[in-house]
C-alpha cells in the first residue's frame, strides 16, 4: 500500500502576520505507510491528530513522532498533539491525561478539538505558529501549553 494524502493550503493570521500552511491529511493511514521521506524537509512543524475515540489512532501518532524524529535527525521538532472528535465525549477511549502526557514526552503542545464543530481549530494553528517561532528562537519558551 503506497502513501496516500489530501493537501490543503491556508492563510492564517496571527498577531498581524499572515502565514500560508500547507496540510497534509493522512487520515485512514498506518505508521508505516504514513509520511514518505520528502516530508520531512523544509517542514517547520507538524500538527499529529488522533480521534479521542480510536486507541489505534493515538498509536499511531506516537509512533509517527519516533519516525519523524528518526527522519528529520532531530531531538525535538515543533508539534502540536490534538485530541479530535471531543464532539464524541461518550466514546473516548483515550484519556485528556494520557494525550497530555504523550505532549509533554513529545514536547509538544496538546490540544482537544472538534474539527466537525469547528472547536479550537484555528488556536490548533495559532499554537503551531507560536510552536515553530519558540524553536527558532523568535518567542520566550513556555513550561507547557495546553487547551481544551
Amino acid at each position: 500500500m503506497g502513501f496516500r494524502s489530501v493537501a490543503f493550503h491556508k492563510t492564517v493570521k496571527v498577531k498581524g502576520q499572515e502565514y500560508h500552511l500547507k496540510l497534509v491529511d493522512t487520515a485512514g493511514q498506518d505508521e508505516y505507510s504514513i509520511f514518505p521521506q520528502s516530508y520531512s524537509m523544509d517542514i517547520h512543524g507538524y500538527v499529529l491528530v488522533y480521534s479521542i475515540n480510536s486507541a489505534k489512532s493515538f498509536e499511531v501518532v506516537r509512533a509517527l513522532y519516533e519516525k519523524l524524529l528518526d527522519m528529520t535527525g532531530k531531538v525535538h521538532v515543533p508539534i502540536v498533539l490534538v485530541g479530535n472528535k471531543v464532539d464524541l465525549r461518550v466514546e473516548r477511549v483515550v484519556s485528556y491525561e494520557e494525550g497530555r502526557q504523550a505532549a509533554e514526552y513529545m514536547k509538544a503542545a496538546f490540544m482537544e478539538a472538534s474539527a466537525k464543530q469547528n472547536q479550537s481549530v484555528f488556536e490548533i494553528f495559532s499554537t503551531m505558529i507560536q510552536q515553530i517561532d519558540r524553536a527558532d528562537g523568535n518567542v520566550p519558551e513556555k513550561q507547557s501549553c495546553c487547551v481544551s
